[in-house]
């Protein structure tokens, strides 16, 4: 096999990171959350209560 010999890009240092990210706001997603999971639970207890009524 031949010898290949790839050039590594030069890291370019121009772009500065921000030193701390401002953190996005998740209140949305746990209401959602915690809705869904209320759903789940007032969905499972009335299919039970159906199923209990008719045995």
């Amino acid at each position: 096999m031949a010898n290949l010999q790839y050039e590594r890009p030069e890291k370019t240092t121009d772009k500065k990171l921000p030193l701390k990210e401002e953190e996005a706001s998740l209140k949305g997603t746990l209401i959602a959350v915690f809705m869904l999971g209320a759903f789940i639970v007032i969905s499972w207890i009335s299919v039970f209560s159906l199923f209990i009524s008719r045995n």
